[in-house]
């Protein structure tokens, strides 16, 4: 059939516009089946051990009975739920201390997909942990799962991270039946495992570990949807030059230079405060929070459910604004605003018996903290290590920073039940301290970084540092384009 003038204007038109965004339907697959079982996997993880709280305690509780022939102590019961919680954070930082050998020698495709056999024996574990009555199932699970999401920083999305969290608050649990919570995370493991295979590899792996430019020629093109990708081609072999002319420089090297001293220190508190700020310990333990609020146990299921809807839409509206607003104001006022409503919520707690709508109050606060959280802090800070730092120091920053953040994360899992049940309802004003802290640094250190080369960033720093960086030669070519 013969198309008419405007059915191939029209055609043309929507050739051109692909073209123009650079992406097609590989692309498009690659990216979602990327994102599905390695972001939303990771969201999903870290509040899955929420809702089954009082299920998995009274596992505990029987199996510790049934091997010493008495119940087991409360100290010992919140120490053991606490490492269960924790340990996801252990093996995050095992997990992003191996991806940079293993994406080297496998790729980012074959990594993802190695990955999944982490998912995929971690959810055994913990689904047959009821069965098997072996409670050490579960926290071994748990640990390999951390390894899983450890290894996820190789393709990171702030928005499936939330959907994850979402979609495991419509999972409610039953006394029988929840492994199945754990069992499903082989669900997004398998779908990963069934498409990436037939995608081909990274280009950038293809032509700067394989020297395949056949391969990588062939890979660009079903990624972008178009015949010529000679620039992008040669794009990235100018950058693999670039980068053989650049020699990295080490955590250890990058600790001492004391013209980015105040970066690094900014990079750690960021981190710190990211994990710190009390957003693990609501995401963690929120049924047990909304049941210290007065929450009837009925209802706590549908509101912990709007929490996974607010982290979504919040998470949307950073990722429209962060670009008009900076990083700067978003940074400082979640930070600020997390302080408030941490005061407020304790004051909540505190009055709750004084009238049957004051609960619901506290609902209102902890939403508020979510959404001030996912609209700033909730992915700056690694957007930020990224852009205070040259390109041959930007791995051994992400060490350091990625240390420091699963650290903290272990630091709130394994402290937060002692915390509350030292403090009661005065608790969350550790966490308003360390968010207000966090606020007063950032304000008086951090410079705005929207559209600002890495030279004009370094200079920003460099009186604080009181030493300029050495003369940028092949790396500030590279570095030295506006921030994206």
């Amino acid at each position: 059939m013969k198309l008419s003038k405007k059915d191939r204007g029209e055609d043309e038109e929507s050739d051109s516009a692909k073209k123009k965004l650079g992406w097609s339907c590989s692309l498009l697959v690659a990216s979602l089946a990327g994102a599905f079982g390695s972001s939303f996997l990771y969201g999903y993880n870290l509040s899955v051990v929420n809702a089954p709280t009082p299920y998995i305690k009274a596992f505990y509780n029987e199996s510790w009975e049934r091997r010493h022939g008495c119940p087991i102590d409360p100290d010992t019961l919140t120490l053991l739920w606490s490492v269960t919680v924790s340990i996801f954070a252990i093996g995050g930082l095992v997990g992003t201390l191996m991806v940079k050998m293993i994406g080297k020698v496998l790729g980012r495709s074959h990594t993802l997909l190695a990955n999944n056999g982490f998912a995929i024996s971690a959810a055994l574990l913990m689904a047959c942990s009821l069965q098997a009555g072996a409670f050490e199932m579960l926290i071994m699970g748990r640990f390999i799962m951390g390894i899983d999401g450890g290894e996820i920083i190789i393709i990171n999305s702030s928005i499936f991270v939330c959907l994850g969290i979402f979609c495991q608050h419509l999972l409610l649990p039953q006394e029988s039946t929840w492994p199945y919570l754990f069992g499903v995370i082989v669900v997004p493991a398998v779908v990963q495992l069934l498409s990436l295979p037939f995608l081909p590899d990274s280009p950038h792996y293809l032509l700067l570990e394989k020297h395949n430019e056949a391969r990588a020629v062939k890979a660009f093109q079903t990624f972008l949807g178009k015949a010529d990708v000679s620039r992008e081609v040669e794009e990235v072999l100018t950058e693999s030059h670039v980068q053989r002319s650049i020699r990295l420089v080490s955590v250890l090297e990058l600790l001492r230079a004391p013209y980015v001293r105040c970066q690094v220190v900014t990079v750690i508190v960021t981190m710190a405060c990211y994990q710190l700020c009390g957003l693990n310990a609501i995401w963690f333990y929120t049924n047990s929070i909304f049941g210290n609020a007065g929450i009837p146990p009925a209802k706590i299921p549908y509101v912990t459910l709007s929490t996974g809807g607010i982290e979504t839409l919040a998470a949307i509206f950073s990722g429209l604004v962060i670009e008009h607003l900076g990083r700067r104001p978003l940074l400082i006022g979640g930070f600020g605003l997390m302080a408030l409503f941490f005061g407020t919520l304790t004051i909540t707690l505190t009055l709750q018996d004084r009238g049957p709508w004051v609960p619901y109050l506290s609902i209102v606060g902890i939403l508020a903290i979510i959404a001030s959280f996912c609209s700033g802090p909730g992915g700056i800070p690694f957007i930020l290590t990224g852009e205070f730092f040259q390109q041959s120091q930007r791995p051994a920053a992400f060490i350091i920073a990625g240390t420091v953040n699963w650290l903290s994360n272990f630091a709130v899992g394994l402290l937060f039940p002692f915390i509350q049940k030292s403090l009661d309802t005065y608790c969350f004003l550790v966490f308003a301290t360390i968010c207000i802290t966090g606020a007063i640094y950032l304000y008086f250190v951090l410079p705005e970084t929207k559209n600002r080369t890495h030279a004009e960033i370094s200079q920003a720093f460099s009186k604080r540092n009181k030493a300029y960086p050495p003369e940028e030669k092949i790396d500030s070519a590279v570095t030295d384009g506006k921030t994206n």
